[in-house]
């Protein structure tokens, strides 16, 4: 095995020598929602929800209708996104509290990143390491980090504490009961006063994790009402359950967010060069409240939060960058959160970590032909164990240890109607093997066998 600093001292080599590149190395805003479904944007076929900001991005970039995320809940998925590995290696596999943290020899998108020379920052929701622990974000690559205590502590829209680096810092407009403090707005303010401090003389690497349109699940229980949000505006005046309005008016205000962060880079001279990708950690959720079959929000897709079918992990996945995508494109390439790390550190001019499960897809990013994946495999450790490959167009599911493979034809029924396990019984002993052997046991995440 690689020595950690070691590798990280090499990545920054490697990224020394990329200045002789003819194209300066890129920006990188990576904004990450927290439950919204692949159904849930209008450039994503939503009708009722208006996300104005993100239609236009997708528009001037690329969309991709493939993509997925590292697992069907937070914290693994969060694991996947910034270590480069699947749910079947990586050390989160299920949510749990307190956050499991990262370990020191877990590296992170942002450790290689800030050995090239980036100036890093993450501000919302971290999942994988809470203060004090090992996993804690300025100990895993980031300069400046604002945010939530933990992941449970994210569920809370109106805190009266954050963490600011290393200390407290207190939501006055919360004390007292008090509601006028929202957290998303705060996480915004931060991310654009990061970027007003970018002078074009070194790359930087904003990682913004919202956490919405989570529920409050603790508030949804008392009063079936947990969509946070300070205004339902615009849709106060709908025909709507009060939830589904908060959902839509939480939506519509991140987007709003999102269009000052995409008018602060033009304003600045930042925009052509800086790579901006948006998505969801796993698909919708039905809580708080909230029905995900009121708006659809899991699209054609079977599934949402906490299933290994295609709506529990299929996410939006959008990406802009003037410089280097050509804008009104749609790509059926597909690829995962794992993926994630080694792309932005080829980017960089870095070298990703040995054994990582993802691949850079740069190629498929800026129009260029991409080879694909083999297959694709997620594993899920609440409520018993899941399994769940995709391989070319089939996609099978296990629900339990030992349990029967589902196989679907993702090219004919994406919505994972028609199981095709009986017709092609050497397609599911494939996919069979590819889960006995995309895992490694772990554990954390101890897999019982069905007696017998």
């Amino acid at each position: 095995m690689v020595d950690r600093r070691t590798f990280l001292a090499s990545a920054a080599a490697a990224a020394g020598g990329s200045g002789t590149a003819a194209a300066p190395r890129p920006n990188i805003v990576l904004i990450l929602a927290d439950d919204l479904g692949y159904g849930d944007l209008g450039c994503y076929g939503q009708t009722r929800i208006l996300t104005p900001n993100l239609d236009r991005m997708a528009a001037e970039g690329i969309r991709f209708t493939s993509a997925y995320a590292g697992s069907t809940v937070c914290a693994p998925s969060r694991c996947s996104l910034m270590t480069g590995l699947h749910t079947g290696h990586a050390r989160a596999r299920g949510n749990r509290s307190p956050d499991l943290p990262l370990r020191p020899e877990d590296t992170t998108v942002a450790e290689v990143l800030k050995a090239a020379g980036y100036r890093t920052a993450l501000i919302g929701k971290w999942s994988l390491g809470e203060l004090g622990s090992t996993g804690y974000p300025t100990r895993k690559g980031f300069d400046e980090w604002f945010g939530f205590f933990s992941q449970l502590h994210a569920h809370n829209y109106y805190p009266e504490h954050l963490l600011d680096g290393e200390t407290a810092w207190q939501c006055r407009g919360n004390m007292g009961m008090q509601r006028k403090d929202y957290a998303p707005d705060l996480f915004t303010e931060r991310a654009l006063r990061f970027l007003e401090k970018q002078d074009g003389r070194n790359p930087f690497f904003l990682h913004l994790c919202y956490p919405v349109p989570h529920a409050n699940n603790e508030m949804g229980r008392d009063t079936g009402d947990g969509m946070e949000v300070p205004s339902y505006a615009p849709y106060e005046n709908r025909p709507w359950p009060q939830p589904e309005k908060g959902f839509a008016a939480m939506i519509t205000r991140m987007d709003a967010d999102i269009g000052r962060i995409l008018g602060t880079l033009r304003r600045k001279g930042l925009d052509e060069n800086t790579l901006v990708l948006f998505t969801s950690d796993n698909g919708p959720h039905g809580e708080g409240g909230h029905d995900a079959k009121f708006f659809e929000s899991s699209g054609p897709l079977r599934g949402m939060k906490r299933d290994l079918y295609e709506g529990g992990i299929r996410v939006p996945m959008i990406a802009r960058w003037p410089a280097r995508i050509r804008g009104g494109q749609t790509s059926d390439f597909p690829w995962a959160f794992w993926d994630v790390l080694p792309t932005l550190a080829e980017l960089a001019g870095a070298k990703a970590p040995p054994g990582l499960d993802g691949m850079s897809i740069v190629a498929a990013l800026t129009g260029a032909p991409q080879k694909p994946h083999e297959h694709f495999y997620w594993e899920f450790h609440e409520g018993g164990f899941s399994q769940a490959v995709r391989m070319g167009p089939w996609k099978g599911v296990r629900k339990a240890a030992g349990g029967p493979i589902e196989l679907y034809d993702l090219e004919e029924d994406v919505s994972e109607r028609r199981d095709l396990a009986r017709d092609r019984p050497e397609i599911v002993r494939e996919i069979a093997r590819r889960m006995r052997e995309s895992r490694s046991e772990s554990e954390l995440w101890p897999v019982k066998e069905p007696p017998g």
